[in-house]
């Protein structure tokens, strides 16, 4: 997991992702924020602009993504990167206002509708969520739901099942 912008809501989602078992980094270009002090739990802390950091960084099939930025100036040169790379997750955070402006910059700096599509914002799932701790409960609960094919929904009265395959067990199935 990678979260880009040092601000108290990734404080909250560094715990969260090392709750997960993700290994953290958190990737700012301010070095008065990006510091140890304020991100004890995170695995490193790396002071450079985002899109810079990213374009240097090996990823996967497995790399989430977080974007808490909040800055054009950051989140579209930084989205552009993302959006191209087959990682699981890419998030940002901000308003559906601040959304459909990122997304017009996006478009403008050329990235497709079919990569915009990949692009999870508002980031986390409508829990109501307030704090930064809400919040980051929010964000991994969609992580965790993008990563095995979950709703969202309740699962009072829904259906579904309760515990699905995993991507791989689906694919194995599949394939016999």
């Amino acid at each position: 997991m990678i979260v880009f912008g040092a601000i108290d809501f990734a404080a909250a989602l560094v715990r969260a992702g090392k709750f997960l078992g993700h290994h953290v980094t958190v990737c700012d270009a301010r070095p008065v924020f990006a510091t140890r002090a304020r991100f004890p739990e995170a695995d490193d802390i790396v002071v450079d602009w985002p899109h810079r950091y990213l374009r240097e960084t090996e990823t996967d099939g497995r790399t989430v993504l977080c974007v808490l930025t909040h800055d054009a100036k950051f989140d579209v040169p930084l989205l552009a990167e993302a959006l191209r790379l087959p990682v699981a997750y890419v998030g940002a955070m901000g308003s559906r206002r601040t959304h459909e402006d990122r997304n017009r910059r996006l478009r403008e700096a050329g990235v497709s509708e079919h990569e915009l599509a990949r692009l999870r914002s508002p980031i986390g799932l409508d829990l109501g969520a307030r704090t930064p701790e809400e919040t980051a409960v929010s964000i991994a609960a969609e992580i965790i739901a993008a990563r095995h094919g979950g709703t969202g929904r309740p699962l009072t009265g829904s259906g579904t099942p309760i515990h699905r395959a995993g991507r791989e067990t689906e694919r194995l199935s599949r394939a016999v």
